[in-house]
């Protein structure tokens, strides 16, 4: 019942209230809960809007913009980031040189890093006048995945930016803002997978 004490051993349990928060994260934040090297993380972003502690879901390298939910629902945490659930991202890369119809199509049919062939769900130029623009969507949860699909290719990545995360956008919300979700798009995401 609220108010009761629940005890484990000799240590008190506390029952957390769960929260949801989407974040458009800008450029030079690391997605870490904390840093040795005291570089800005994205819970500098928060501030001190919780007492809860909050987590990334999945990580976006310093360089990466763009969606990035943070929850302390551990739960759905290792749901949304284990790769069986597939979950889906869509990113906007901006390329030093206009990517050849020749590497899309090969990107499109499955890039081979390490061991394993990543297969894009989506892959197309973001506008066709401007072909260092290109659009791609990834269920795969890979460390730099997109960077080093395209490098392998011999292209560098200049600019990306996660558009989506899971079905969540950061439509309306600029950068470096943040917001709690709603209670659909947690409905949404808990009947994933």
């Amino acid at each position: 019942m609220p108010g009761d004490v629940v005890m484990y051993g000799t240590q008190k349990l506390f029952h957390e209230k769960k929260v949801y928060v989407l974040l458009n994260k800008p450029k030079d934040y690391i997605t870490t809960s904390d840093d040795p090297q005291q570089r800005k993380t994205v819970l500098h972003l928060l501030g001190n809007a919780f007492k809860e502690r909050l987590y990334p879901v999945g990580r976006l390298d310093r360089n990466t913009t763009g969606v990035l939910l943070l929850t302390n629902d551990g739960e759905l945490t290792k749901k949304l980031t284990h790769p069986k659930h597939g979950v889906k991202k869509l990113y906007h890369v901006k390329l030093d040189k206009p990517l050849s119809a020749n590497d899309i199509q090969e990107i499109a049919r499955g890039v081979k890093l390490d061991d394993t062939t990543v297969h894009p769900d989506q892959i197309a130029y973001a506008n066709e006048d401007n072909r260092k623009e290109v659009g791609i969507e990834v269920h795969s949860g890979q460390n730099r995945v997109i960077r080093r699909i395209f490098e392998h290719f011999g292209y560098k990545v200049e600019k990306l930016d996660r558009v989506t995360f899971a079905g969540l956008t950061k439509k309306d919300l600029p950068r470096g803002k943040w917001r709690h979700l709603t209670d659909k798009e947690v409905s949404y995401l808990k009947m994933l997978g």
